[in-house]
C-alpha cells in the first residue's frame, strides 16, 4: 500500500499573508459615521442614522411624532427625511456592501484540499493535496487598496444621495407651503368674485344692471372657482410629494404646515468664486475623481497580471509502506497560449478613458450649474423684493383709496370688489415670487455642494 501526501509548508511570506488576511475586520458602523458627519455639516446641522432593528425604528417613530407636534419648518422637514426616508435608508446599506468587499479583498482565498484513492495489482495508493492560490497572495495588497478606494468612493456617493434627499425635501417643503398659501389667495379672489356676481344678479333683477355686465361678473366668478380648484390640486400634489420624501403615512401624514412662507432675508447672499467652490465642495465631483483613481489602479492590476491567470503552489509528500518517503513541491501555471491578456488590458484602458471623460463632464457641469444657480438666486431675490416692497404697498394704497371713495359714495360696489380681486392677484404673484426665491436658494446650496450660510 502506497500513501502519497501533498502538504504545503507555509513560507514566511505566506505566513505573513495569513496573518494580514486574518486582520481584515469590519469597522462596526460600515463607515456610516463619515456620512453622518458630512450630512450634518452640509445640511445646517440635521442628523441622520442607520436603522438596524425594529426597536430603533419604533424609537424613531416616537421622535418623529414629537417633531410633528408643531408646524413643520424647512429644517425639521429635512431632519425627518434624513432619518425616515426609506429609499435613503436602503442607500445607506450600500456602505455595508462596499465594506464587505473591502474586508473580503484583504483575506486569502481558502486553501484547496484534494483526496484521491486508487488500487490495482493488490496495492492501494492514497494521495492528499493541499494547495494555496499564490496569485491571490501576490495581488492581495493591490486589490485591498483598490477596494479601499472604492469604499471611500461609496461613502461620497452615499453622502451625496443624503444631500440630494435633503435638498429635494427643502424644495418640496417650499412648494407645499407656497401652494397652500396660493390656494388661500385664490379663495380670497373667489370670495370677492362670488360677492360681485351675486350683487350683479340682484341688480339685474332690479333692472339696474345689464345682462352683459351681469354675465361678465358671473363668468369671472366661474373662472375664479376654477382657479381655486386648480390651486387645490397643486397644493395636494405638492403636499403629497413632501409626504413621500418624509416617508409619512396614516395619522402622521396629517402634519401641519405654516400658513406663510418665510420672510425674505434682508439682503441676498454674496458668493465669491462660485465655480471654484463647486469644484472643491461638490461630492459628485469628488466621487468622480475617486472613480478615475480607482479605475487607474484597476488598470495597473490588469497589466501586472495579464500573463498570470492561475498560479497555485502546493507542498508534496509521497510515501509508500516501508519506505522513508520523499518531499517536494508542485507548481501549477496557466500557459498564455491562446489568451495573452490583451483584450483585458484594452477593456480596462477603455473603461479608464470613460472615467476620465466623465470626470471632465462632472467638472464642466458643476461650474455651469454654480453660475446658473447663483444668477437665478440673485434674480429671484430681486423679483420677490420688488413684489414685496413696491407692488404690494401700491396695491394696498389703491385699495385704501378705493374704500374711502366707496364710503363717500364716489365709487360703486363693483369697483370696490374689482379692486379687492386685483389686490388678491398681487398677493398671489408675491407668493409665487417668494416661493421661487426659496427654491432658488435651495438650488444654490445644491450647486455649491451644501449649505454655505
Amino acid at each position: 500500500m502506497k500513501n502519497h501526501q501533498r502538504w504545503l509548508r507555509p513560507s514566511a511570506a505566506t505566513a505573513v499573508a495569513l496573518l494580514l488576511g486574518g486582520c481584515a475586520t469590519f469597522s462596526g458602523d460600515n463607515g456610516f459615521a463619515t456620512v453622518a458627519q458630512t450630512a450634518k455639516a452640509r445640511t445646517g446641522g440635521a442628523e441622520t442614522r442607520l436603522l438596524r432593528s425594529d426597536g430603533e425604528r419604533r424609537a424613531l417613530d416616537g421622535e418623529i411624532r414629537k417633531l410633528l407636534a408643531e408646524p413643520l419648518s424647512a429644517q425639521t422637514a429635512v431632519q425627518i427625511a434624513l432619518l425616515n426616508n426609506r429609499g435613503l435608508q436602503a442607500t445607506y446599506w450600500q456602505l455595508g456592501i462596499a465594506e464587505a468587499d473591502l474586508v473580503q479583498a484583504g483575506r486569502l482565498q481558502n486553501p484547496g484540499f484534494g483526496f484521491k484513492r486508487t488500487h490495482g495489482d493488490g496495492s492501494v495508493a492514497i494521495e492528499r493535496t493541499l494547495t494555496f492560490n499564490l496569485l491571490n497572495l501576490i495581488t492581495m495588497p493591490l486589490a485591498s487598496r483598490i477596494e479601499a478606494q472604492r469604499f471611500e468612493q461609496v461613502k461620497l456617493q452615499v453622502s451625496a444621495e443624503a444631500l440630494h434627499v435633503a435638498q429635494d425635501t427643502a424644495r418640496a417643503y417650499y412648494e407645499a407651503v407656497g401652494a397652500a398659501q396660493t390656494l388661500d389667495a385664490a379663495k380670497q379672489v373667489q370670495d370677492a368674485a362670488g360677492a360681485s356676481a351675486e350683487l350683479a344678479t340682484r341688480m339685474q333683477k332690479a333692472g339696474n344692471w345689464s345682462k352683459l355686465d351681469a354675465a361678465r361678473e358671473q363668468v369671472f366668478n366661474a373662472d375664479a372657482l376654477a382657479e381655486v380648484r386648480r390651486a387645490g390640486k397643486q397644493a395636494l400634489a405638492a403636499r403629497e410629494k413632501l409626504t413621500r420624501l418624509l416617508a409619512l403615512s396614516g395619522a402622521d401624514a396629517g402634519y401641519k404646515l405654516p400658513e406663510r412662507l418665510p420672510e425674505l432675508p434682508s439682503a441676498p447672499r454674496e458668493q465669491q468664486d462660485v465655480e471654484e467652490q463647486a469644484l472643491r465642495e461638490r461630492l459628485d465631483v469628488q466621487a468622480a475623481k475617486l472613480d478615475t483613481e480607482h479605475t487607474a489602479s484597476s488598470l495597473g492590476l490588469n497589466k501586472a497580471t495579464r500573463f498570470v491567470n492561475v498560479l497555485d503552489l502546493g507542498g508534496v509528500r509521497e510515501s509508500a509502506a516501508g519506505d522513508p518517503g520523499a518531499h517536494g513541491f508542485e507548481l501549477t501555471l496557466e500557459i498564455p497560449l491562446f489568451d495573452w491578456g490583451g483584450a483585458k488590458v484594452a477593456r480596462a484602458e477603455a473603461v479608464y478613458m470613460q472615467s476620465v471623460n466623465r470626470l471632465a463632464e462632472a467638472a464642466v457641469n458643476a461650474r455651469s450649474e454654480a453660475r446658473e444657480s447663483y444668477a437665478d438666486y440673485r434674480e429671484a431675490y430681486q423679483l420677490a423684493r420688488h413684489y414685496q416692497d413696491e407692488v404690494l404697498p401700491l396695491r394696498r394704497q389703491i385699495s385704501q383709496e378705493t374704500l374711502l371713495r366707496y364710503n363717500g359714495m364716489l365709487m360703486s360696489a363693483f369697483e370696490l370688489l374689482a379692486e379687492a380681486r386685483e389686490q388678491a392677484n398681487a398677493v398671489r404673484n408675491t407668493i409665487a415670487a417668494m416661493q421661487d426665491f426659496w427654491i432658488a436658494d435651495t438650488n444654490l446650496d445644491a450647486a455649491l455642494g451644501g449649505k454655505t450660510k
